[in-house]
């Protein structure tokens, strides 16, 4: 069934595709119609829907629903994301799956509902405390926001892991066509989990070892999984990659406007590609060191004052990388993107 909708309702579509049984969420431009439509059909699914009294409500709401067993979901913007963070920490040390929409709008402080994509460093770096990682996956379309919604929860029951979806304001607004998939969610055996049943009354879900050694073994647990996660997860597409000498790279909206702007330069005769993460952590690093060739320069567009650009220069140290932001909710043509470019292919 095709159906036209934006990105905060295609969310929602892809977590009932998953299997998603619960929301729990607090509403915030510019991703409160996440929660207005959970409202709707989950409700009306006989699923369990609730507007927590807070941000941290909502995500300890998560955290119990995910000790039960059951598929759960929750969504917010820049200051609820902030807010969550201790709860987000907590998921993670106790191995609890769930998933997190992340609606970035303009920061910091209240900032406004424009798009940005400035939370970068608190969701892929963990804005919590302690030695954990997230998976983030960056969708740059309506279609995606739905698909890789239901990647998430996938990922999520896998390594027993939080799982971030990663968009921005104009990705949760803007409306397109996405084809709605007749699937059944697979059940995922969970015997680690505790509900009613007597058969999980030895069961535990904690974060807390007071033996220093104890707790050493399990974030050494957790490291292992994050390395599994790095080896198998990461992903990146590429596009005119093969003899670029210039590079633009970029998540997200930005990927779109990127790839416009490749056209546009290939048509003139230069030679450039684009590699658009879809993953950001893990960081698809393999995917840019092996386009790199010895002359390649690399350009990064993102709307913050650079944060992504860190995970860029880190993974190719030996190449030119050049930036090019805005911020405060403004998002660049792609004329202004492909002045830029020219610039440096000149």
């Amino acid at each position: 069934m095709k159906k036209l909708v934006k990105g905060n309702e295609a969310v929602v579509i892809g977590a009932l595709v998953a299997g998603c049984d619960a929301y729990f969420g607090y509403p915030i431009t510019p991703a409160s119609e996440i929660a207005h439509y959970s409202a709707e059909y989950f409700l009306k699914l006989g699923k369990i829907f609730i507007q927590a009294e807070c941000e941290v409500g909502a995500i300890n709401m998560v955290y119990g629903a995910a000790s039960s067993g059951v598929r759960v979901m929750t969504a917010s913007s820049g200051p609820g994301i902030s807010l969550k963070q201790e709860g987000v920490s907590y998921l993670a040390g106790s191995e609890l799956p769930a998933v997190i929409v992340d609606v970035v709008r303009a920061g910091p402080g209240l900032g406004n509902i424009g798009p940005e994509q400035g939370d970068y460093n608190q969701v892929v770096k963990g804005g919590g405390h302690g030695n954990y990682k997230v998976p983030v996956l960056a969708p740059n379309s309506v279609r995606e926001m739905y698909g890789m919604t239901v990647k998430a929860f996938e990922i999520a029951d896998k390594y027993r892991t939080p799982v971030y979806v990663f968009a921005d304001a104009t990705l949760g607004q803007m409306m397109e066509p996405i084809e709605i998939e007749e699937l059944q969610a697979e059940s995922v055996p969970k015997p680690w989990k505790v509900d009613t049943s007597a058969a999980t009354n030895g069961n535990l879900i904690t974060s807390i070892s007071l033996a220093f050694d104890d707790m050493e073994k399990h974030v050494r647990k957790l490291e292992a999984k994050y390395q599994e996660i790095a080896n198998k997860e990461a992903e990146a597409e590429t596009y005119w990659t093969d003899d670029a000498e210039l590079i633009l790279t970029g998540y997200g909206i930005i990927s779109r406007l990127l790839k416009s702007v490749v056209d546009r330069l290939r048509a003139e005769g230069h030679k450039a590609g684009l590699v658009r993460p879809k993953t950001l952590w893990p960081f698809p690093g393999k995917v840019f060191r092996s386009v790199a060739r010895e002359s390649t320069r690399f350009l990064v567009v993102e709307l913050s004052t650079g944060q992504y650009i860190e995970d860029v220069r880190l993974t190719v140290p030996h190449h030119p990388v050049s930036f090019y932001g805005r911020v405060g909710g403004n998002v660049p043509t792609e004329q202004e993107i492909f002045d830029k470019a020219a610039l440096l292919l000149e």
